[in-house]
């Protein structure tokens, strides 16, 4: 348990929501509905877990307005979003503070900037002209290259490598092992043998972007590959050079975006997408898991599929596909019922013939 609590009427009141039932009971903690325990609250957000409802420990829940009141309820336009407010109110019970200034076993060049109240860990490398804004956290390991700049208040997770010259703005999140600015995979066949193309541009991540663990943003090879404010990406996803990602998208993990290729706003993508190079994806789109997009989509449609195509169609070539096995067979036994048609018409013809 926490060491904060609020009335169920409180936080109806921070959320927005209605209270169903005793708003005076006291909630001090929050967790899913088959791990929640008295005193803290959960949620149902769809409704196939209504179901566990009657048997969760839980005080009270918020749900949807359609949900019925088994215990004391928030009802909320938006249960998900509302829960991960309630959420925030008791995450400073489970936040962990970093201790501020340099550690004796970090190495920050004399030509390095360092805002006001920065962290940085111990084994930390931060380069000449590389610059830190206020409030920044380097955790261990970490490497900022040369003439690199990061805003305030941005959390570097241990093991990630932000190469030199990259651009990086306030409050972005670095999960360990990222690697920003890793050069672009281009290379010159001359008819014996590959060549390295120099990739001497840069990488910008804007302001709240997040980006998960082991997940690689490579350099331009000429101008910048640039993720923009408020885009979230997921573990484990590839984002090639001169690659350009709008605004508030959501891109999940093992996907890969390959050069050159052009991302709109509020965009998501599902794990294990691959999407080629030099195409547009309109703003709004959806693409689900393991699509291949191969051509430019516009804006506001929903596409699934290899390749990537109108939802509604995929679902039926997929449901299609299902029957072939049938339909095979169904092939095969009107071919032998169309031979044996064809054998029984030959012999009428000879016999009458024979008259």
């Amino acid at each position: 348990m926490g060491t904060h609590s609020y009335t169920l009427r409180e936080l109806a009141e921070i959320v927005g929501g209605e209270v169903v039932g005793d708003g005076d009971v006291v909630i001090n903690g929050v967790a899913g509905i088959k791990e929640a325990e008295p005193g803290h609250i959960t949620f149902v957000a769809n409704s196939r877990y209504a179901e566990f409802l009657p048997a969760t420990l839980a005080s009270a829940v918020i749900g949807g307005h359609d949900l019925s009141p088994v215990k004391p309820l928030i009802r909320a336009a938006n249960p998900y979003f509302a829960y991960l407010q309630v959420l925030s109110l008791f995450a400073a019970d489970h936040a962990v503070v970093y201790p501020r200034g340099v550690h004796p076993l970090a190495a920050v060049h004399p030509g390095a900037v360092l805002g006001a109240n920065v962290s940085v860990g111990p084994f930390c490398e931060v380069a000449d002209g590389a610059t830190l804004g206020d409030n920044t956290t380097l955790l261990c390991g970490t490497f900022v290259g040369r003439g690199t700049r990061l805003g305030a208040d941005c959390l570097v997770y241990p093991n990630v490598t932000i190469r030199e010259d990259c651009r990086i703005g306030d409050r972005v999140i670095l999960h360990p092992g990222v690697v920003v600015g890793s050069d672009g995979f281009g290379y010159a066949h001359n008819g014996t043998a590959h060549h390295k193309v120099p990739q001497i541009g840069c990488v910008v991540i804007e302001d709240d972007v997040e980006i998960g663990a082991n997940t690689c943003v490579d350099r331009a090879t000429t101008g910048a590959t640039v993720i923009h404010r408020g885009t979230k990406i997921d573990n484990l996803v590839q984002i090639a050079h001169n690659v350009v990602v709008g605004e508030h998208g959501v891109v999940a993990a093992q996907t890969g975006v390959s050069g050159s290729a052009e991302i709109g706003d509020r965009v998501v993508i599902g794990g294990q997408v691959g999407v080629v190079g030099h195409i547009s994806i309109g703003d709004g789109v959806t693409v689900a898991a393991r699509s291949g997009v191969t051509k430019s989509l516009e804006p506001g449609i929903t596409v699934s599929g290899y390749p990537a195509r109108d939802h509604a169609l995929a679902r039926r070539v997929i449901a299609y596909t299902a029957m072939l096995p049938a339909l095979f067979e169904r092939v095969k036994m009107l071919e032998k019922r169309l031979n044996e048609l064809e054998k029984g018409g030959a012999h009428d013809t000879s016999a009458e013939d024979n008259r």
